[in-house]
């Protein structure tokens, strides 16, 4: 007889116990019986996963010494957990309710789907939508559109459908899409590795589920800083990995160019004007550091 659970949990904390304790509180009595809760203390500067463990007995808390970045940390408890059915959901997010259920029971339902994310609002600010779906990436721009962006929370979007990408924020998945798609890039180390990864699965077949019934809260880069240097290095050199990887032919050449001769520009000039130098040297420094082969974390010896 299988004894395997039906879902586990699993949130990556990198120096964020309360954001940690507050999600597992929110988890609590919101979860199918048997179901496990995995928190992966991703090099924070003391040893969260101990406190966490002695706060949350009922919680498995590993403990890496190095940061490993988001999908390093999410592989890591992926790897350790036993559900039929992963839910990855960031360690800022909440739940509010049981409705996570739906998202199990979407993809019991729709064998089509690898994984599916529900309707994210903003934890700040309850009525209004951080993400409704997503529409496909442009083959040369890489550029896309999050449906219900900064909308009201009003209905609009409350119809399940089908997202040309998931949400790292929060996505379940069948574990045979992990099994089949392979592990999250660890390469980007910070921003588009969900996105590399749906590619994946796609390829293999599968398809990915808006879940509307399911709400999220979620308080948006708590760890990079909502416009920090650092995000911006990130975006920026992980959109020419993306378009490296997943592009082919003349098409990966001229999203290569379009990133490095007009959208970069476009943002350093932004910054430029707004004084923002950090930002500007941390865009440059994200092209540079991609044509010099250099991915997975930041060098921060070479941060001014």
């Amino acid at each position: 007889m299988d004894s395997r659970p039906d879902l586990s949990v699993v949130t990556v904390n990198y120096n964020g116990f309360g954001d940690t304790c507050r999600l597992v509180e929110s988890l609590r009595g919101r979860l199918p019986a048997g179901s496990e809760i995995i928190v992966v203390d991703n090099g924070s500067r003391r040893d969260e996963a101990a406190l966490l463990a002695a706060r949350y007995p009922e919680i498995t808390a590993l403990r890496s010494e190095a940061n490993l970045g988001f999908a390093g940390g999410n592989n890591l408890g992926i790897r350790r957990s036993r559900g039929r059915y992963v839910l990855l959901l960031n360690n800022d997010a909440l739940v509010e309710d049981d409705s996570l259920k739906y998202l199990v029971e979407r993809l019991e339902n729709d064998p089509r789907l690898g994984a599916v994310s529900p309707k994210i609002v903003y934890a700040a600010e309850p009525g209004r939508i951080q993400f409704a779906g997503y529409t496909p990436l442009g083959r040369i721009t890489l550029r896309n559109r999050t449906y219900g962006y900064g909308e009201p929370d009003d209905g609009r979007f409350d119809v399940p459908g089908i997202t040309a990408y998931i949400h790292g924020a929060a996505v379940m998945f069948r574990r045979e899409a992990f099994d089949t798609a392979g592990p999250m890039p660890e390469c980007y180390f910070l921003y588009y590795e969900e996105l590399d990864w749906s590619e994946r699965m796609r390829e293999r077949g599968y398809a990915f589920g808006y879940e509307p019934r399911c709400r999220v809260l979620h308080a948006e880069s708590r760890s990079t800083g909502a416009d920090s240097p650092l995000k911006t290095y990130y975006l920026v050199r992980n959109r020419l990995l993306f378009a490296r990887r997943n592009r082919r032919g003349g098409e990966r050449w001229l999203s290569l160019l379009y990133q490095t001769a007009v959208a970069v520009p476009k943002t350093a000039l932004s910054y430029a004007l707004r004084g923002r130098w950090d930002s500007v040297r941390a865009a440059l420094r994200g092209v540079m550091d991609f044509y010099r082969g250099r991915t997975g974390k930041m060098d921060t010896k070479r941060q001014e």
